[in-house]
């Protein structure tokens, strides 16, 4: 049986200067529109007076749960949660109801507002690069930070390398990993000179807000139900137009294929 490692990030916000080459990076690596990037900056940016100034900016994007709200929140199996860390979204089966980002206490998930009901793939955020880190590559926005402020590997590892940045540069850091316990604990871990909240990171405790929604919605089944036979029946109707649009797309090119060979 393969033994399975929870892989997470670490960011050290000491380190970030606003570069944003982590952003062009994920843009490139996606094939995404930089105005639709997975990463954005969070923070205060710069502060203090001059000549005592300091940055206190964060590289944001999705913080990958160890029980993610995204994923207990969607009506139709959107997302998925890999063993190794990664928070997946699979497009095909999203009907665009936003769950998800009403969901999240980090405020991750975009809605594409260009795309229409049954043109596929309404939401946007980071899945860790999975078609990189699968084949032991780093991801992109890791892969091309220049001065090292994130960092990727095996959780327990970069968890225990933090807790050591902290113990041996206390007066450089506030005395919390952020991510460790946060939310149920996170796959993408934070250290930081400033408090989190500077950073836009929301205070939240160690028991996941799903566990509370969940809660809550078990007193509210009868809705539940109704609207789910809802949310089904449009599911179904976008999957059925997806799979015709599909299917005669294949059939264009084959025509196209056959017409070129007969010239």
């Amino acid at each position: 049986m393969t033994d399975i490692k929870h892989k997470t990030f670490l960011f050290d916000a000491t380190r970030c200067i606003d570069c944003r080459a982590c952003m062009v990076a994920c843009s490139v690596e996606n094939k995404i529109e930089m105005d639709k990037t997975r990463i954005w900056v969070a923070g205060v940016g710069l502060k203090g007076e001059y000549p005592n100034l300091e940055r206190a900016s964060m590289v944001y994007h999705c913080m990958h749960c160890n029980e993610p709200d995204c994923l207990s929140a969607c009506p139709v199996g959107a997302y998925s949660k890999r063993l190794d860390g990664p928070v997946i979204y699979d497009p095909k089966k999203c009907i665009g109801c936003r769950y998800c980002m009403n969901a999240c206490p980090f405020g991750v998930p975009h809605f594409d507002w260009d795309k229409g009901l049954i043109e596929g793939a309404f939401i946007d955020k980071c899945t860790m690069c999975p078609q990189r880190i699968d084949i032991g590559l780093e991801p992109a926005c890791v892969a091309t930070c220049p001065t090292e402020a994130l960092m990727f590997g095996e959780r327990d590892k970069l968890l225990k390398y933090a807790h050591d940045r902290l113990a041996a540069q206390p007066a450089r850091y506030v005395n919390q990993v952020y991510g460790e316990t946060e939310n149920g604990g996170t796959s993408y871990l934070i250290l930081s000179h400033v408090p989190f909240i500077e950073l836009g990171l929301p205070e939240l405790p160690s028991r996941p807000v799903k566990d509370i929604s969940e809660q809550v919605m078990g007193f509210t089944i009868p809705f539940a139900l109704g609207w789910g036979a809802v949310l089904t029946g449009v599911a179904a109707g976008v999957h059925l137009y997806n799979q015709k649009k599909e299917a005669d797309a294949r059939k264009l090119e084959t025509s196209e294929s056959q017409a070129e060979e007969t010239k």
